[in-house]
């Protein structure tokens, strides 16, 4: 067994039913996925347009590619069609290209919409109360071959567990803010926040679905 593997299944043993792991590969190569895959991962995370249109087409059919940076706009047509999840919408003009390109090629593409709950002022998505709000006013009504599945957040980058903890439980309460202003969203369960050193603290917060990279591939080159 490889150390990807052993680390892989560490990872795994350690997330309760219902959790979802996707293995963050960017900056990782090929050779690393398939140990992760041939150990049972199917799903991959990836942060580049280019580096993920590369190792599409190296990674067998039933690869699951979530994208989970930021996504420029004009990069939008190299991944349509070819991600399971895009988990990083974090602008409504973003989303309603998606929703159009998407429409044009006949397929639909489920999202996530990023939540910013951080200190750090250099990380995307929208603030809770405006993404309520957006909710509220029936923003989604209008999107013809786009599903939204949840939400993704990050906490702050700090050693402070208690901020960690604050910021994953405000992610969490969006989610439900959005549901009680929005009842009738079907389908909107997916709740993505940790990362390989705080992953647990999301689960403990809700989350069902954690990005790890680190954990199982070791530091990024």
């Amino acid at each position: 067994m490889t150390d990807i593997a052993k680390q892989l299944r560490q990872i795994k043993s350690t997330l309760p039913a219902g959790v979802e792991l996707v293995a963050v590969s960017k900056f990782h190569p090929v050779e690393a996925l398939r140990e992760a895959y041939d150990a049972g991962q199917r799903i991959f995370g990836e942060s580049r347009v280019q580096e993920l249109t590369e190792k599409i087409p190296a990674m067998p059919a039933d690869t699951q590619w979530h994208f989970i940076g930021h996504l420029q706009t004009n990069k939008l047509k190299y991944i349509i069609g070819q991600v399971a999840l895009i988990e990083s919408v974090d602008s409504v003009r973003l989303l309603e290209m998606i929703d159009d390109l998407s429409a044009k090629r006949g397929v639909v593409t489920r999202v996530l919409m990023q939540v910013h709950v951080a200190q750090e002022t250099t990380k995307f998505g929208f603030l809770p109360d405006e993404l309520v709000d957006w909710f509220a006013s029936r923003g989604f009504e209008s999107l013809k071959a786009t599903h939204i599945c949840g939400l993704m957040g990050m906490a702050s980058n700090t050693d402070d567990t208690e901020r960690i903890e604050a910021d994953f439980r405000m992610i969490a309460d969006t989610r439900r803010r959005i549901l009680d202003a929005a009842p009738d969203l079907r389908g909107f369960d997916t709740l993505s926040m940790g990362m390989s050193d705080d992953y647990e603290l999301a689960i403990a917060a809700g989350s069902t679905l954690v990005r790890v990279g680190t954990a199982i591939f070791g530091s990024r080159y």
